[in-house]
């Protein structure tokens, strides 16, 4: 058995990071707890590092049994998770800086970070399981943090459906190891197609319920509008990004690795359930006058876009690749968008948004590259991320999808430019600038992932070619 610890650096160095500033954040005086935020930035450039160096020896290994993979899918996650964990940590000095609980909060996103990490490599059933478990009981903290009513409402229909989604997961893992006499996806690829139909069908339902419960994708959608509205902005936009890229990633390896021969159309179910999702969220959004919930029911039209990657997991070579680059565009875009609304915190809804561009215009700036980004606007990320998954999508046999996919996209931008327009209109007072203090790191981080989502969209065909490599059982 393949026990090699260096294979799992970045896991373990934001697992040590958690437990150090824990212990740490005991001793340290309330305007010393900063101290912990450096040692979780810390542990993400450690990790990065790391990653870096796995990726470029071509490292490539399965350990600890095969139940965790380290491949292209895994390096490529890693990457995205621990960069927008950075960008997070930016997003949300100003937010808990001084806070009774300051160390709490840098702990909690250390540990959830963590299992989206576990996420990504899990190669084997009850990996996966204790993954979904680690990334999620501290995100459940973490919408409550404020503990106000909405944050309140928000943690507890958090937990509740997760509670109740992860024993439905569970109870398909159960019903996939009565089935294939394994929980590994090797031994699952193998015995899986002669297993009783019903069986593999009802278990395969249960897993990926808890996985589209992690993504936000119908029917497991319900908590994402209240958790987006109720949490503090930061962790909104860690709950509407990370476990995304987390949980899209394993569901990916599932399929690909543990269901590719058998005889469940796993495939036309996710197709339906891709179609269902973009086009709910897009006619959720269209009249919503709140910023955090419109980008809620953004979130969640634009997991159905990536959720057409796993419906042709099988079926075209293009999958992997148009996968991996959306979601690393779609994290840096959906979390400037989220750094604007963090940098003005009392900027509630559309209108308070009236003429900012001309009392900060590089703010404005951000907005309209992450918004325009998020529909698939060229040269941004999401334009790339989009035109490859919609290439998969036909490749794979789905045009009528594909067709569906481009018509919401289209339908997409009317709620965008409800909020872009308010931007460049006169208003007295400035509403935005009353509220707003000497923040630094919000607008900072804003501009950091507006350039990442660039830079995606102009050189995404260096991460195609990254992300071109194979899976590993």
């Amino acid at each position: 058995m393949n026990e090699n610890l260096t294979a799992l650096v970045p896991e373990l160095a934001l697992l040590g990071a958690a437990v150090i500033g824990l212990l740490a954040g005991s001793w340290l005086p309330r305007r010393r707890q900063w101290v912990v935020a450096v040692l979780a930035a810390a542990a993400c450039a450690t990790g990065l590092a790391a990653t870096a160096v796995t990726m470029a020896t071509g490292r490539e290994q399965t350990v600890f049994a095969a139940a965790f993979a380290v491949d292209t899918a895994t390096g490529t996650g890693r990457l995205v998770v621990l960069a927008a964990l950075l960008l997070i940590t930016g997003m949300s000095v100003e937010t808990v800086r001084g806070h009774k609980r300051e160390t709490e909060y840098w702990v909690l996103l250390l540990l959830t970070g963590a299992g989206t990490l576990a996420l990504l490599g899990a190669n084997d059933l009850l990996m996966l399981f204790a993954a979904y478990l680690l990334a999620g009981v501290p995100a459940y903290a973490l919408a409550g943090f404020a503990k106000d009513a909405p944050g309140t409402e928000a943690a507890l229909k958090y937990y509740l459906m997760g509670a109740l989604l992860g024993i439905t997961m569970l109870a398909g893992t159960t019903l996939l190891y009565a089935a294939g006499h394994a929980t590994h996806y090797g031994d699952l690829a193998t015995a899986l197609p002669s297993a009783p139909y019903g069986l593999v069908a009802v278990g395969l339902v249960g897993v990926l319920a808890g996985l589209l419960f992690k993504s936000g994708a119908v029917p497991a959608h319900f908590w994402v509008p209240d958790v987006t509205d109720g949490a503090p902005a930061p962790v909104a936009a860690y709950v509407t990004t990370l476990p995304k890229v987390g949980a899209l990633i394993a569901g990916y390896r599932l399929l690909h690795q543990a269901l590719a021969d058998s005889d469940v159309n796993w495939s036309l179910l996710l197709a339906i359930l891709a179609a269902v999702t973009m086009t709910l969220g897009n006619l959720a959004a269209f009249f919503q006058t709140s910023v955090t919930r419109l980008l809620a029911y953004s979130t969640i039209s634009q997991v159905g876009y990536l959720l057409m990657a796993l419906a042709v997991a099988t079926r075209s070579d293009l999958a992997q690749q148009a996968l991996l680059l959306y979601l690393a565009a779609y994290a840096a875009t959906n979390l400037g968008a989220f750094a604007v609304v963090t940098a003005l915190p009392r900027a509630r809804t559309l209108a308070d948004y009236r003429g900012l561009a001309r009392r900060r215009p590089g703010l404005a700036a951000v907005l309209v590259v992450c918004l325009l980004g998020l529909v698939g606007t060229p040269p941004t990320g999401v334009f790339l991320g989009k035109l490859e998954i919609f290439s998969a999508t036909v490749d794979g046999g789905y045009t009528w999808l594909a067709a569906l996919a481009v018509a919401n996209t289209v339908a997409s931008l009317f709620y965008y430019l409800r909020w872009l327009g308010p931007l460049f209109l006169p208003t007295t007072p400035a509403p935005a600038d009353r509220h707003t203090g000497p923040a630094r790191w919000s607008p900072g981080t804003a501009h950091t992932a507006a350039a990442l989502s660039l830079t995606l969209g102009i050189a995404g065909q260096g991460v195609l070619t990254v992300a071109e490599g194979p899976l590993l059982r």
